[in-house]
């Protein structure tokens, strides 16, 4: 739920809250009709940008895939363990890596980001952020990665594209 301006109905409507969201969160309930019972066989690891409607984009609905999101899109440790449980324990059958242009971990150097995280916090993070600098190239590395994880025995077929954020198209990443 956002507003517009009511001094111009045309400007660009303002950031959801959280407050703003846990309102349409409770609409949300009252017309809200469960997803179908059955297993997806789709999974989709995506960057978590707000300009990515993953749902929209491939013309999903709630229930139809195991949409797996996080900065980038990185095919992290977190993601091969969703990805494994949802192709041994639910089913999953093909996996969809999307990357987009103009990401924001394009720009992000690790060492620099992670410095800054231990100045702030006086801990580095026992975790690498993952940035990159070819959206493409990223994808055919986690193809790459999950082709050779064994827990993932759907990654030799796994699918990767780059979303253009500027035209909405979707490109597909050759291996």
């Amino acid at each position: 739920m956002s507003s517009q301006s009511p001094t111009n109905p045309d400007a660009a409507p303002s950031a959801p809250t959280a407050a703003t969201a846990l309102e349409a969160a409770r609409h949300y309930a009252a017309d809200f009709v469960p997803a179908r019972g059955e297993h997806a066989t789709l999974a989709v690891v995506a960057c978590m940008d707000r300009r990515l409607d993953v749902m929209s984009l491939l013309g999903l609905q709630a229930g139809d895939a195991y949409v797996i999101r996080n900065a980038g899109g990185i095919l992290t440790e977190d993601v091969r363990r969703s990805l494994a449980i949802a192709q041994h324990a639910l089913g999953v059958q093909e996996i969809l890596l999307i990357h987009h242009t103009d990401c924001g971990m394009s720009r992000l150097d690790d060492e620099t980001f992670t410095d800054s995280l231990e100045r702030e916090t006086g801990q580095r993070p026992p975790w690498q952020p993952g940035g990159f600098t070819d959206a493409a190239q990223d994808v055919r590395q986690a193809l790459a990665g999950l082709t050779a994880d064994p827990h993932v025995p759907g990654g030799a077929s796994a699918r990767g594209f780059v979303y253009d954020v500027a035209t909405g198209r979707l490109t597909e990443v050759q291996r």
